[in-house]
C-alpha cells in the first residue's frame, strides 16, 4: 500500500480550507484517510499553517512520501 501525505480540500466554492492527512495513493482526494495530521487556511493574511511535527515525522519514518504542496508546507515548519 503506497501511503501519502496529502491536502484535503474543505470549506464553501472559493473559500478553500485544507486538511493535512496521510492516506493511500490510490483513494480519491476527498474520500477515505488514515490520520488527519494537521491542517492549512490559505484564506487569512498570512496563511495559517498547523501540522502535528512527531506524527509528520512518524508517517515520513514509516514510508509516507509527501506530496510537493505538502513537503513545501513541511519545510516552512521545520519538519523537514
Amino acid at each position: 500500500m503506497a501511503v501519502k501525505i496529502r491536502l484535503r480540500r474543505m470549506g464553501a466554492k472559493k473559500n478553500p480550507f485544507y486538511r493535512v492527512v496521510v492516506a493511500d495513493s490510490r483513494s480519491p482526494r476527498d474520500g477515505r484517510f488514515i490520520e488527519e495530521i494537521g491542517y492549512y487556511d490559505p484564506n487569512q493574511e498570512p496563511s495559517v499553517v498547523k501540522i502535528d511535527a512527531d506524527k509528520a515525522k512518524a508517517w515520513i519514518a514509516n514510508g509516507a512520501q509527501p506530496t510537493d504542496t505538502v513537503r513545501v508546507l513541511l519545510k516552512k515548519n521545520n519538519i523537514l
